[in-house]
């Protein structure tokens, strides 16, 4: 069984990835990822056998998330572990692992091309890569202040029957079995908003 720390490790090294790929400029984006079952002591407290959320810093950009500031709760929120306060979407994702257990990772970006989609009403496609592509073009929902109760009602309603959902006039929040299927999708997500708009572009000349 792995330990706390290695899953730490493990998200500081996507965490940089998708920093260096462009997709959370500046401090924008969080990252969260469930462990199932921990059995092991955090900050002297015995967590036995239950699931612990790691989740990314507020105000902290993903490039410098390390070891130390990745922020561990329980279910509910309670702090557990780790410098500073988690990130201000944080009950949007423990709202949306209590709906979808299959989910044990949350990558939320605000990567350029789709972000730029975001705010138009022009829509992303999905292309080859999604796996079997039952829409045409990737789920936009309805804005909603960040960190707000709006956002977790529409984001969690929104992920029921999608891995991926364009954030009106703010981003793109990806799920996944584990955060490298999370990063990656939110990764194809912006590549899709690229190759989308370079067909708008050649389209209209």
């Amino acid at each position: 069984m792995f330990k706390l720390e290695e899953f730490k490790k493990n998200m500081e090294n996507i965490c940089h990835e998708i920093y260096g790929n462009g997709l959370t400029p500046g401090l924008s984006g969080n990252v969260s990822l469930k462990i199932p079952d921990l059995n092991e002591k955090i900050n002297k407290t015995s967590v036995k056998h239950q699931a612990v959320i790691l989740i990314t810093p507020t105000g902290v950009s993903l490039k410098d998330i390390n070891l130390k500031n990745i922020i561990v709760t329980d279910t509910d929120g309670n702090h557990l572990d780790g410098d500073g306060k988690p990130s201000s979407e944080l009950y949007m994702h423990l709202r949306i692992y209590k709906v979808r257990e299959d989910i044990q990772s949350i990558v939320h970006t605000h990567s350029p091309y789709a972000t730029g989609f975001s705010f138009t009403n022009k829509q992303i496609p999905r292309l080859e890569g999604f796996g079997k592509i039952r829409e045409p073009y990737i789920n936009v929902i309805d804005y909603a202040p960040p960190g707000s109760d709006e956002l977790v009602e529409l984001a969690t309603e929104g992920v029921k029957n999608e891995d991926v959902l364009i954030l009106k006039d703010h981003g793109v929040l990806a799920v996944g079995s584990n955060i490298e299927n999370a990063a990656i999708l939110a990764d194809f997500t912006e590549k899709c908003a690229k190759t989308g708009f370079v067909s708008l572009l050649l389209n209209n000349i």
